[in-house]
């Protein structure tokens, strides 16, 4: 295979043993939603949710496979309680109005470095198709004897696309916004 070309399923496949099929659902306990922004130009200020819900369904095929999450957006925490309530406001994710943003799925494909999850993001009441590069980190037993598994994975949006205008700090806050989920799920 040369440098350029997409690795086939088999070969990703290949590079996480016990791979499984079924279907699973986050375990919020040992997973993290977050994310991180611009702000200034020259630093980055970092969040996470930490309320949300998600299924994973693998297919055989790994291609076939789906996901759809939920996050409670008024459970955003950036370590700054004045920062969390602006936003929480208008200006940001308007939580009393968009109490929740969605992933649904719309497809898997092979990628670079491990698969692609195409999917639309809803976020205050905007849907837009977002791609996660997502990286299958591995498959055994949890602590309570039942099957685990564990995933990474990233994207990026730009605010505005979503209606984030960041009101009178749009000029100091980055367009950029990076999203990170590290997820455990328990097989059901």
């Amino acid at each position: 295979m040369s440098a350029s070309s997409t690795p086939s399923v088999s070969d990703l496949l290949a590079a996480v043993p016990g791979y499984t099929s079924g279907t699973w659902a986050v375990d919020p306990a040992h997973s993290e939603v977050s994310f991180s922004v611009r702000h200034l130009g020259i630093a980055k200020v970092r969040g996470r949710f930490d309320s949300f819900e998600g299924r994973i369904v693998l297919a055989e095929n790994p291609l076939e496979s789906s996901v759809t999450a939920t996050v409670r957006t008024d459970s955003v925490s950036t370590g700054n309680g004045q920062r969390d309530e602006h936003i929480h406001g208008a200006d940001f994710l308007d939580t009393r109005t968009f109490p929740e943003m969605t992933f649904v799925s719309t497809g898997v494909r092979a990628g670079d470095d491990g698969f692609l999850v195409d999917g639309d993001l809803t976020l205050r009441g905007v849907t837009r198709p977002v791609t996660l590069a997502l990286e299958v980190n591995g498959f055994g037993t949890g602590f309570d004897g039942k099957p685990a598994a564990g995933f990474s994975a990233t994207a990026e949006i730009n605010r505005s696309d979503f209606g984030v205008t960041a009101g009178p700090a749009g000029g100091v806050v980055g367009e950029k916004v990076t999203i990170s989920l590290e997820v455990e799920a328990n097989r059901q």
